[in-house]
């Protein structure tokens, strides 16, 4: 993580999760690691960008003006996308036993229509752009079932220079980052939870996640690289089949949300704890 950040002591952080106090994230602030319960984090101006509302922003400036869905490389892309969705990540199933936790989209209380899974070892393998190990796998939340991958640009886990789609002709580099409070504290519950490689003195909030593309396998009318989800009408998908898992719901009746799915796959705290620490979340 590089060292646009805010620090925040990790048990200072977990008691105030237990007493309830707030912890101001305007900006990046450094909090001081002391022995009351209350964290008060300072803006030193790190993160000029960073904002309370979501937003994001283009990795490489007009990286999407090149970017058109006939395009050969963007057709190759998507169909290799389409081919190992198929054959390898077809539905939660499939995903569970790959090694995809469950992630949602942390803090989008407004849309459970579809998902995030998110795959620890493809993003801290060398691996950015490569179909067959996509870092998460975009899940329909009424049949279950796969409708695109997003690639992250980390290698070995560090955030790297995102490569682009194809640079012949035009180019196309179509990847984003989000530098609003939601998506910077979804990136930080992410390493919290599943890479638990925070050690037990400082915890960072990053100023902005690392850059990110999607690329759907179903139609969508913006585009393959859309950020938002297609609309409902284009994922008209038959429901996955009753899945291998210790629970009462079933695709295509139930909605994929973190109440349907068992225990072991739930973490132990889900993100709404921290966020309530957390003014505008």
């Amino acid at each position: 993580m590089d060292d646009e950040s805010r620090t925040v002591s990790r048990r200072t952080l977990l008691r105030a999760s237990a007493s309830g106090a707030a912890v101001s994230a305007v900006g990046t602030g450094q909090a001081s690691a002391s022995d009351s319960d209350e964290v008060q984090p300072r803006f030193d101006g790190r993160c000029p960008d960073a904002t309370l509302e979501p937003t994001m922003g283009h990795c490489v400036e007009g990286g999407m003006d090149g970017c058109a869905d006939d395009h050969s490389a963007t057709v190759e892309l998507r169909t290799a996308v389409q081919r190992s969705l198929e054959e390898r990540y077809p539905d939660v199933d499939a995903l569970v036993d790959a090694g995809y936790k469950p992630y949602f989209d942390t803090l989008d209380r407004d849309d459970d229509s579809y998902a995030h899974w998110i795959n620890p070892a493809y993003i801290g393998d060398d691996a950015i752009l490569d179909p067959e190990r996509p870092a998460s796998v975009l899940v329909d939340g009424e049949s279950w079932r796969s409708i695109g991958a997003m690639f992250v640009a980390t290698r070995d886990g560090e955030r790297v220079d995102p490569p682009p789609v194809y640079a012949e002709d035009a180019h196309c580099s179509p990847w984003h980052y989000h530098a609003g409070l939601p998506g910077r504290f979804a990136w930080w519950y992410y390493q919290q939870v599943y890479e638990q490689n925070a050690a037990d003195g400082d915890v960072r909030l990053p100023c902005r996640t690392p850059c990110m593309l999607h690329v759907w396998a179903v139609d969508h009318p913006e585009s393959v690289y859309a950020h938002h989800a297609p609309p409902v009408e284009n994922r008209d998908l038959d429901p996955a089949e009753d899945p291998d898992l210790e629970t009462d719901a079933e695709p295509g009746s139930d909605a994929l949300i973190w109440e349907t799915l068992p225990d072991d796959l739930v973490p132990g705290r889900l993100p709404d704890e921290f966020a309530a620490l957390i003014p505008g979340l």
